[in-house]
Protein backbone atom coordinates (compact mmCIF):
# COMPACT_ATOMS: atom_id res chain seq x y z
CA UNK A 1 0.00 0.00 0.00
CA UNK A 2 1.19 3.49 -0.85
CA UNK A 3 2.66 5.44 2.08
CA UNK A 4 3.71 9.05 2.48
CA UNK A 5 7.41 8.84 3.27
CA UNK A 6 8.57 11.46 5.77
CA UNK A 7 12.24 12.03 6.61
CA UNK A 8 13.13 14.10 9.67
CA UNK A 9 16.71 15.37 9.55
CA UNK A 10 18.74 15.60 12.74
CA UNK A 11 22.25 16.65 13.75
CA UNK A 12 24.20 17.22 16.95
CA UNK A 13 22.52 19.95 18.99
CA UNK A 14 18.94 19.38 17.83
CA UNK A 15 15.97 20.23 20.03
CA UNK A 16 14.21 16.97 20.96
CA UNK A 17 10.76 18.62 21.02
CA UNK A 18 11.25 19.74 17.41
CA UNK A 19 11.64 16.11 16.38
CA UNK A 20 9.03 14.57 18.70
CA UNK A 21 6.30 17.07 17.81
CA UNK A 22 6.53 15.99 14.19
CA UNK A 23 6.97 12.25 14.68
CA UNK A 24 4.39 11.86 17.45
CA UNK A 25 1.78 13.90 15.60
CA UNK A 26 2.16 11.84 12.43
CA UNK A 27 2.07 8.61 14.45
CA UNK A 28 -1.19 9.79 16.03
CA UNK A 29 -2.57 10.49 12.56
CA UNK A 30 -1.70 6.92 11.53
CA UNK A 31 -3.43 5.48 14.60
CA UNK A 32 -6.52 7.51 13.78
CA UNK A 33 -6.72 6.11 10.28
CA UNK A 34 -4.66 8.36 7.98
CA UNK A 35 -4.77 6.80 4.53
CA UNK A 36 -2.26 6.71 3.01
CA UNK A 37 -0.34 6.41 6.25
CA UNK A 38 2.88 8.25 7.08
CA UNK A 39 6.12 6.25 7.05
CA UNK A 40 8.44 8.37 9.22
CA UNK A 41 12.19 7.90 9.54
CA UNK A 42 14.73 9.92 11.54
CA UNK A 43 17.91 10.43 9.52
CA UNK A 44 21.35 11.82 10.30
CA UNK A 45 24.40 12.37 8.13
CA UNK A 46 26.35 9.45 9.61
CA UNK A 47 23.39 7.22 10.35
CA UNK A 48 24.46 7.22 14.00
CA UNK A 49 23.04 8.80 17.15
CA UNK A 50 23.02 12.56 17.73
CA UNK A 51 23.13 14.48 20.99
CA UNK A 52 20.13 16.72 21.71
CA UNK A 53 20.26 20.15 23.35
CA UNK A 54 19.06 18.52 26.56
CA UNK A 55 21.96 16.05 26.61
CA UNK A 56 19.87 13.04 25.61
CA UNK A 57 20.99 10.93 22.66
CA UNK A 58 18.63 10.12 19.82
CA UNK A 59 19.34 7.15 17.57
CA UNK A 60 19.08 7.52 13.82
CA UNK A 61 17.17 5.01 11.71
CA UNK A 62 19.05 5.68 8.50
CA UNK A 63 21.95 7.65 7.04
CA UNK A 64 20.87 10.54 4.83
CA UNK A 65 22.90 9.31 1.87
CA UNK A 66 20.98 6.01 1.99
CA UNK A 67 17.57 7.70 1.70
CA UNK A 68 16.08 7.24 -1.75
CA UNK A 69 14.56 10.05 -3.82
CA UNK A 70 10.89 9.16 -3.23
CA UNK A 71 10.41 11.31 -0.12
CA UNK A 72 7.06 13.03 0.25
CA UNK A 73 7.96 15.36 3.15
CA UNK A 74 11.47 16.42 4.17
CA UNK A 75 11.67 18.12 7.59
CA UNK A 76 14.83 19.69 9.02
CA UNK A 77 14.77 20.02 12.80
CA UNK A 78 16.02 23.02 14.74
CA UNK A 79 18.22 23.34 17.79
CA UNK A 80 21.27 25.07 19.18
CA UNK A 81 23.44 23.15 16.73
CA UNK A 82 21.78 24.76 13.72
CA UNK A 83 24.69 27.05 12.82
CA UNK A 84 27.18 24.18 12.67
CA UNK A 85 24.68 22.13 10.68
CA UNK A 86 24.16 24.98 8.21
CA UNK A 87 27.93 25.16 7.70
CA UNK A 88 28.28 21.42 7.00
CA UNK A 89 28.56 21.07 3.21
CA UNK A 90 27.94 17.32 3.30
CA UNK A 91 24.66 17.81 5.17
CA UNK A 92 23.60 20.63 2.83
CA UNK A 93 24.32 18.47 -0.21
CA UNK A 94 22.07 15.70 1.10
CA UNK A 95 19.29 18.13 1.98
CA UNK A 96 19.50 19.69 -1.48
CA UNK A 97 19.43 16.24 -3.12
CA UNK A 98 16.34 15.10 -1.23
CA UNK A 99 14.59 18.46 -1.59
CA UNK A 100 14.75 18.24 -5.37
CA UNK A 101 12.35 15.30 -5.43
CA UNK A 102 10.29 15.98 -2.29
CA UNK A 103 6.67 17.08 -2.57
CA UNK A 104 7.01 19.13 0.62
CA UNK A 105 10.12 20.63 2.22
CA UNK A 106 9.93 22.02 5.74
CA UNK A 107 11.93 23.25 8.69
CA UNK A 108 11.18 23.55 12.37
CA UNK A 109 12.48 26.49 14.37
CA UNK A 110 16.16 27.23 13.54
CA UNK A 111 16.18 24.37 11.05
CA UNK A 112 15.35 27.22 8.68
CA UNK A 113 19.05 28.11 8.74
CA UNK A 114 19.87 24.77 7.08
CA UNK A 115 17.25 25.31 4.36
CA UNK A 116 18.49 28.86 3.88
CA UNK A 117 22.13 27.78 3.63
CA UNK A 118 21.08 25.17 1.08
CA UNK A 119 19.47 27.93 -1.02
CA UNK A 120 16.00 26.44 -0.60
CA UNK A 121 14.49 29.59 0.89
CA UNK A 122 15.91 32.14 -1.55
CA UNK A 123 13.20 34.57 -2.64
CA UNK A 124 10.69 33.03 -0.25
CA UNK A 125 8.90 34.23 2.86
CA UNK A 126 9.84 32.13 5.88
CA UNK A 127 9.72 32.10 9.65
CA UNK A 128 11.85 30.72 12.47
CA UNK A 129 12.08 31.05 16.24
CA UNK A 130 11.37 34.71 17.01
CA UNK A 131 14.58 34.96 19.06
CA UNK A 132 16.75 34.01 16.06
CA UNK A 133 14.84 35.77 13.27
CA UNK A 134 17.02 38.89 13.10
CA UNK A 135 20.20 36.78 13.16
CA UNK A 136 19.02 34.59 10.27
CA UNK A 137 17.67 37.56 8.31
CA UNK A 138 21.10 39.19 8.47
CA UNK A 139 22.89 35.97 7.50
CA UNK A 140 20.53 35.16 4.59
CA UNK A 141 19.35 38.42 2.97
CA UNK A 142 17.77 36.56 0.04
CA UNK A 143 15.14 35.16 2.44
CA UNK A 144 12.19 37.26 3.69
CA UNK A 145 12.17 36.18 7.35
CA UNK A 146 9.02 37.09 9.27
CA UNK A 147 9.36 36.38 13.01
CA UNK A 148 5.65 36.73 13.77
CA UNK A 149 3.77 33.69 12.39
CA UNK A 150 3.53 30.25 13.96
CA UNK A 151 4.31 28.81 10.54
CA UNK A 152 4.55 29.99 6.93
CA UNK A 153 3.78 28.14 3.72
CA UNK A 154 5.36 29.47 0.54
CA UNK A 155 4.57 27.07 -2.28
CA UNK A 156 5.78 23.60 -1.33
CA UNK A 157 8.17 24.98 1.31
CA UNK A 158 6.95 25.29 4.90
CA UNK A 159 8.78 26.83 7.86
CA UNK A 160 7.69 27.07 11.49
CA UNK A 161 8.44 29.07 14.59
CA UNK A 162 10.14 27.71 17.66
CA UNK A 163 9.78 24.41 19.51
CA UNK A 164 6.07 23.56 19.99
CA UNK A 165 5.19 25.43 16.79
CA UNK A 166 6.36 22.17 15.20
CA UNK A 167 3.11 20.62 16.41
CA UNK A 168 1.04 23.33 14.71
CA UNK A 169 3.08 22.85 11.54
CA UNK A 170 2.53 19.09 11.55
CA UNK A 171 -1.20 19.44 12.24
CA UNK A 172 -1.30 21.68 9.16
CA UNK A 173 0.41 18.89 7.19
CA UNK A 174 -2.28 16.46 8.34
CA UNK A 175 -5.04 18.91 7.42
CA UNK A 176 -3.53 19.49 3.97
CA UNK A 177 -3.11 15.75 3.36
CA UNK A 178 -6.25 14.32 4.98
CA UNK A 179 -8.64 17.17 5.77
CA UNK A 180 -9.61 19.29 8.77
CA UNK A 181 -11.61 16.58 10.53
CA UNK A 182 -8.67 14.21 10.98
CA UNK A 183 -6.44 17.13 11.98
CA UNK A 184 -8.91 18.03 14.75
CA UNK A 185 -8.95 14.45 16.03
CA UNK A 186 -5.15 14.37 16.02
CA UNK A 187 -5.07 17.67 17.94
CA UNK A 188 -7.43 16.20 20.54
CA UNK A 189 -5.39 13.02 20.70
CA UNK A 190 -2.26 15.07 21.33
CA UNK A 191 -4.17 16.97 24.05
CA UNK A 192 -3.18 20.28 22.54
CA UNK A 193 -5.52 23.11 23.54
CA UNK A 194 -6.30 24.17 20.00
CA UNK A 195 -4.92 23.95 16.51
CA UNK A 196 -3.41 27.39 15.96
CA UNK A 197 -3.50 28.85 12.44
CA UNK A 198 -0.16 29.76 10.95
CA UNK A 199 -0.86 33.48 11.02
CA UNK A 200 -1.16 33.59 14.80
CA UNK A 201 1.77 35.48 16.31
CA UNK A 202 4.55 33.55 18.09
CA UNK A 203 5.07 36.38 20.57
CA UNK A 204 2.43 38.86 21.67
CA UNK A 205 3.01 42.19 23.37
CA UNK A 206 0.69 40.90 26.08
CA UNK A 207 2.58 37.68 26.80
CA UNK A 208 6.23 38.62 26.48
CA UNK A 209 8.49 36.26 28.39
CA UNK A 210 10.44 39.27 29.68
CA UNK A 211 9.41 42.87 30.01
CA UNK A 212 11.86 45.36 28.50
CA UNK A 213 14.60 46.18 31.00
CA UNK A 214 14.82 49.86 30.04
CA UNK A 215 12.52 51.96 32.25
CA UNK A 216 11.55 54.38 29.47
CA UNK A 217 10.60 51.55 27.12
CA UNK A 218 8.52 49.89 29.86
CA UNK A 219 6.74 53.19 30.55
CA UNK A 220 5.87 53.66 26.88
CA UNK A 221 4.74 50.05 26.40
CA UNK A 222 2.52 50.22 29.50
CA UNK A 223 0.98 53.48 28.31
CA UNK A 224 0.22 52.14 24.83
CA UNK A 225 -1.17 48.85 26.14
CA UNK A 226 -3.43 50.61 28.64
CA UNK A 227 -4.64 53.24 26.17
CA UNK A 228 -4.88 51.77 22.66
CA UNK A 229 -7.67 54.21 21.74
CA UNK A 230 -5.70 57.29 22.78
CA UNK A 231 -3.69 59.69 20.64
CA UNK A 232 -0.41 57.77 20.33
CA UNK A 233 1.73 59.72 17.90
CA UNK A 234 5.51 59.57 18.29
CA UNK A 235 5.41 63.12 19.66
CA UNK A 236 2.83 62.16 22.28
CA UNK A 237 4.78 59.03 23.33
CA UNK A 238 7.97 61.06 23.56
CA UNK A 239 6.17 63.44 25.91
CA UNK A 240 4.99 60.49 28.02
CA UNK A 241 8.56 59.15 28.11
CA UNK A 242 10.03 62.62 28.70
CA UNK A 243 12.64 62.17 25.95
CA UNK A 244 13.01 63.49 22.41
CA UNK A 245 11.24 61.76 19.54
CA UNK A 246 14.57 60.72 18.01
CA UNK A 247 15.82 59.27 21.31
CA UNK A 248 12.53 57.44 21.87
CA UNK A 249 12.78 55.84 18.44
CA UNK A 250 16.36 54.72 19.14
CA UNK A 251 15.34 53.22 22.50
CA UNK A 252 12.33 51.34 21.13
CA UNK A 253 14.26 49.89 18.20
CA UNK A 254 17.12 48.84 20.49
CA UNK A 255 15.02 47.32 23.29
CA UNK A 256 11.76 46.26 21.61
CA UNK A 257 12.82 45.88 17.98
CA UNK A 258 10.04 48.24 16.86
CA UNK A 259 9.63 51.86 15.84
CA UNK A 260 7.02 53.84 17.83
CA UNK A 261 4.47 53.61 15.01
CA UNK A 262 4.95 49.86 14.59
CA UNK A 263 4.71 49.32 18.35
CA UNK A 264 1.39 51.16 18.46
CA UNK A 265 0.07 49.29 15.43
CA UNK A 266 0.99 45.89 16.89
CA UNK A 267 -0.54 46.58 20.30
CA UNK A 268 -3.76 47.89 18.74
CA UNK A 269 -4.07 44.89 16.43
CA UNK A 270 -3.46 42.42 19.23
CA UNK A 271 -6.03 44.20 21.39
CA UNK A 272 -8.50 43.99 18.48
CA UNK A 273 -7.74 40.28 17.98
CA UNK A 274 -8.40 39.59 21.66
CA UNK A 275 -11.68 41.50 21.57
CA UNK A 276 -12.82 39.64 18.45
CA UNK A 277 -12.48 36.28 20.18
CA UNK A 278 -13.58 37.21 23.70
CA UNK A 279 -16.49 39.61 23.03
CA UNK A 280 -19.52 39.93 20.75
CA UNK A 281 -18.81 43.57 19.90
CA UNK A 282 -19.25 44.68 16.31
CA UNK A 283 -16.05 45.19 14.33
CA UNK A 284 -16.78 48.91 14.14
CA UNK A 285 -17.01 49.13 17.95
CA UNK A 286 -13.77 47.17 18.37
CA UNK A 287 -12.10 49.50 15.87
CA UNK A 288 -13.08 52.55 17.92
CA UNK A 289 -11.96 50.94 21.19
CA UNK A 290 -8.56 50.03 19.80
CA UNK A 291 -7.66 53.29 18.10
CA UNK A 292 -8.68 52.72 14.48
CA UNK A 293 -10.66 55.37 12.63
CA UNK A 294 -13.26 52.95 11.28
CA UNK A 295 -14.12 49.32 10.85
CA UNK A 296 -12.71 49.44 7.33
CA UNK A 297 -9.40 50.87 8.57
CA UNK A 298 -9.18 48.05 11.10
CA UNK A 299 -10.06 45.48 8.43
CA UNK A 300 -7.28 46.63 6.12
CA UNK A 301 -4.65 46.75 8.87
CA UNK A 302 -5.81 43.46 10.38
CA UNK A 303 -5.74 41.61 7.06
CA UNK A 304 -2.26 42.94 6.30
CA UNK A 305 -0.94 41.78 9.70
CA UNK A 306 -2.78 38.46 10.28
CA UNK A 307 -3.49 37.44 6.70
CA UNK A 308 -7.26 37.12 7.24
CA UNK A 309 -10.08 39.59 7.91
CA UNK A 310 -11.37 40.35 11.45
CA UNK A 311 -14.59 38.43 10.73
CA UNK A 312 -12.69 35.38 9.48
CA UNK A 313 -10.33 35.55 12.47
CA UNK A 314 -13.29 35.61 14.87
CA UNK A 315 -14.92 32.63 13.14
CA UNK A 316 -11.74 30.52 13.00
CA UNK A 317 -10.63 31.13 16.57
CA UNK A 318 -14.04 30.65 18.12
CA UNK A 319 -14.54 27.40 16.22
CA UNK A 320 -11.14 26.05 17.28
CA UNK A 321 -11.27 27.23 20.88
Amino acid sequence: MYERRVVVVGYDGIELVDVASVTSCLDMANRLGATPAYAVRFATLSGGAVRCDSGLELSSQVALQDVGPTVHTLVVSGGLGHAAAAADRRLLAQVQRLARSSSRVASVCTGASVLAAAGLLDGRRATTHWHHAAELAAAYPAVRFDPAPIFVRDGHVWTSGGVTAALDLTLAFVEADHGAELARWVAMGMVTYLQRPGNQAQMSMFVRARRPEHAVVRRVLDHVTANPDAELSTARLAAVARVSERHLTRLLVAHAGLTPARLVRQVRLEAAATALVTTDQAVSSIAKATGFRSGETLRQAFTAWFGISPTQYRTVHRRRA
